[in-house]
């Protein structure tokens, strides 16, 4: 009897960000729909500011505050963001290609409805990253702590988790395809673990989500 072959999960794209030289930011600060080529932006203070449907181009952000900034559908396109922090960022409906996301510290941060493709997520924390409707392709979590996301309805596909602490995922409604977990170091499901039809996970996580995925079934385990 032939033994069937299991596909391999194909791996994510990653970027490749080679920025040119940049000149500083020399502006009072972001404007709606404004446009920035080639930019150096090194530990600003944007909270609060107003840079919805901005377009940022081979740019660089650097232990910049974003705190309640507002970047609704704002473009960044083969960029670097390196140690931000952000409160209640708003980057719903935001598009990140091409882009590494360093060491960044969020909570709260809106990104709903938005695209990713070949993006970065190295190191850092994120609180509550709202990702629900959300396109996420070639995207690759290295290395940091997600703490209730909500991946809600959205559509992932060549997604990797490595080494990360994945706590309270809301994945409800959510599509994969070629979704690797198997080296979250701490994967915990709070819903939608129907979604997970597309992913791969690792023995132990199987043992450690069977009273979530029994839940799912109706099943009723007692010693």
């Amino acid at each position: 009897m032939k033994r069937k072959t299991v596909p391999k999960v194909k791996q994510a794209k990653k970027p490749e960000v080679r920025l040119p030289p940049l000149e500083p930011f020399g502006g009072p600060g972001l404007e709606p729909d404004g446009d920035y080529d080639g930019v150096a932006f090194e530990s600003l203070d944007l909270t609060g500011q107003d840079g919805a449907g901005a377009r940022f181009l081979d740019c660089a952000l650097r232990g910049c505050s974003l705190d309640e900034a507002r970047l609704t559908s704002a473009r960044f396109l083969d960029s670097v963001l390196e140690g931000v922090r952000g409160v209640g960022t708003d980057l719903a409906g935001a598009q990140l290609r091409d882009v590494e996301l360093v060491d960044a510290r969020l909570g709260g941060t809106q990104l709903h409805g938005a695209v990713l493709e070949r993006v970065w997520v190295r190191g850092g924390k994120a609180d509550y990253l709202n990702l629900r409707s959300a396109k996420l392709k070639d995207v690759v979590f290295k290395g940091c702590v997600l703490s209730e996301p909500d991946f809600g309805g959205a559509v992932l596909e060549r997604v990797e988790f490595v080494d990360c602490v994945l706590l309270g995922a809301d994945f409800g409604g959510a599509r994969m395809k070629d979704v690797d977990l198997r080296t979250v170091q701490r994967l915990e499901i709070a819903r939608g673990v129907d979604a997970l039809a597309g992913a791969v996970i690792s023995t132990g996580q199987l043992l450690d989500l069977a009273p979530v995925f029994a839940a799912q079934l109706g099943v009723r385990v007692e010693d």
